[in-house]
């Protein structure tokens, strides 16, 4: 059916295709202070508009609805339908706490106070 369109028509098509995909998901990705909606998202990577978004590489952090998810290693590896894929090679999941120690403390701190009365 698309062959029977004008060109005008088809790429307004496929504009409000991408504009629809952008407000379904919510992901984002950054990398050195840009960033990029997330179109599809799966197990092993995800998908980002091939307009927008340059040959991205390394490390980069995923965000769900502002919060970090992980800092993954990335590849990009085709671009089909207007889209880049990229392969997550390896992913580490964020946390609220700070990493584990590897020294030993001099004194132990406080685990609270006790207030007057």
């Amino acid at each position: 059916m698309s062959e029977f369109l004008p060109e005008a028509v088809r790429q307004e098509l496929e504009q409000a295709r991408k504009a629809t995909k952008r407000r379904r998901t919510r992901m984002k990705v950054r990398t050195g202070g840009q960033e990029f909606t997330i179109l599809r998202h799966w197990q092993g990577g995800f998908a980002l508009d091939a307009q927008e978004a340059p040959g991205l590489r390394g490390l980069v952090d995923l965000y769900d609805h502002g919060k970090h998810v992980c800092q993954a290693l990335i590849v990009a590896t085709r671009e089909e339908d207007g889209e880049r894929v990229f392969e997550v090679k390896s992913s580490t999941s964020a946390t609220d706490k700070a990493p584990a120690a590897d020294f030993v403390h001099e004194r132990p701190e406080p685990a609270g106070y006790l207030t007057r009365q």
